[in-house]
């Protein structure tokens, strides 16, 4: 019996598991894949406060020993299936059924592929979801941004203060994002538009040289010289193991108060898996530092 269950080891589900194990609450952290999440895929990590410039496996390396270090417990292993109501909670893993009377959950975002050629391989060569981490590494370099969207738009606007020029490829004739993101876009004159195209192919060896699209409507493609693909078409929470769940929203994301508490007692949740406006290594920690103290005041209450 645990006192704190944590799906999720990346940044929010290591920081929780950090401030839970120095309350002295018995815990552990379920992870299917590597530690660090996200984070061992970016090359390197400049935002994130007091480290500088570090690489994502490194910045992992350093949260999952500290983690170790006061105790937490590690456990490798896909969850499948949850029942959060009541008490104990319990997490199916495998064969293994873990038992806490309180559970964070943790299990992260991933962006949506384009799933084209050149994508996979030059992932963290060029090929980018996230502007906010790498825009800085594209100065005075010409880029495209995939997508129409909120998401495409503004980071598109953000990467203007870094680099020569933002080329949005957009698979229609006009944007979906908000019409104030829009005249922004349109009056930035960093930035240019391909209408009605989609990219069929992402080229360069050892890093992005360019891309290939081709107009959805007259089937003519065209390669567009560039440094960088920065890819926005979307997000999907990790959240396949709470399907039904009256905690998640009409698109599977966590449902939270600004305390990281869910409409079921006992149950949190933190980082990229729940609504919030900012994806970012320092936010998903703030959550999971939160997530667990407010997982501490629940079980003092509850004895």
């Amino acid at each position: 019996m645990y006192d704190l269950a944590i799906i999720g080891g990346g940044p929010a589900g290591l920081t929780a598991g950090l401030y839970g194990a120095r309350a002295n609450l018995k815990t552990v952290i379920i992870e299917r894949g590597l530690y660090g999440g996200q984070m061992q895929n970016t090359l390197e990590i400049e935002n994130y406060p007091g480290v500088g410039r570090v690489e994502g496996p490194e910045l992992s390396e350093h949260m999952y020993q500290q983690a170790l270090s006061v105790g937490v417990e590690w456990k490798m292993g896909e969850v499948t299936e949850v029942e959060l109501t009541g008490q104990p909670k319990t997490i199916t893993v495998g064969r293994e059924v873990i038992q806490a009377r309180s559970v964070i959950i943790a299990s992260g975002a991933q962006p949506r592929k384009l799933q084209v050629p050149g994508e996979e391989e030059l992932a963290g060569r060029g090929v980018s979801y996230c502007a906010t981490c790498d825009g800085a590494f594209y100065t005075d370099l010409d880029v495209v941004v995939v997508g129409g969207g909120d998401s495409a738009v503004e980071e598109g606007i953000f990467l203007t203060n870094y680099v020569n020029s933002v080329t949005i490829v957009h698979r229609r004739d006009k944007l979906s994002a908000q019409p104030i993101l829009q005249d922004r876009a349109f009056k930035n004159e960093k930035i240019k538009f391909v209408w009605d195209s989609v990219v069929e192919r992402i080229e360069g060896d050892p890093k992005v040289s360019g891309v290939l699209i081709r107009n959805v409507k007259d089937d003519t493609t065209q390669v567009l010289p560039c440094s960088g693909v920065f890819i926005y078409i979307g997000f999907f929470p990790n959240t396949d193991y709470l399907k039904g769940s009256p905690i998640l929203d009409e698109y599977g994301y966590v449902i939270t108060k600004p305390d990281m508490s869910t409409a079921i007692p006992g149950v949190f949740a933190a980082g990229d898996v729940r609504t919030t406006p900012l994806r970012q290594i320092v936010s998903a920690a703030g959550d999971g530092a939160i997530a667990a103290m407010e997982a501490y005041r629940y079980l003092e209450n509850l004895e």
